[in-house]
């Protein structure tokens, strides 16, 4: 029993690995900051990166982010920010972003009048 319980702990925390990965650096966080891809995510509710949307709860106003890097540059924190283009929304993509419903979720929002 024990080896079957470390083969899927194994399992599990590769995927993991995997899934983060693909998520990119939070251009939020002290170490990876960008001012304007933050800017954008706390305003979206999260980032692209690299063409995928990354759905980030940010609790606090931009502000608090910029504040928590000013202080970790203060403090001799190194920062390795990603470029803008790496943040940036893949031509063609609604500024908006809808469910998980495939045509359903594009349809239009009521009182547009059409």
């Amino acid at each position: 029993m024990k080896k079957t319980g470390r083969i899927t702990l194994t399992v599990v925390a590769a995927v993991a690995m995997t899934a983060c990965s693909r998520r990119g650096p939070d251009p939020c966080q002290s170490a990876t900051f960008n001012e304007q891809a933050c800017q954008q995510a706390v305003q979206s509710g999260g980032y692209y990166w690299n063409g995928s949307w990354v759905h980030m709860g940010y609790g606090r106003p931009y502000t608090y982010y910029y504040d928590s890097y000013r202080t970790y540059v203060s403090r001799g924190g190194t920062v390795s920010a990603e470029p803008g283009k790496s943040y940036g929304r893949p031509a063609g993509a609604s500024s908006v972003e809808r469910g998980g419903f495939g045509g359903i979720g594009s349809g239009h929002g009521s009182g547009s009048g059409e």
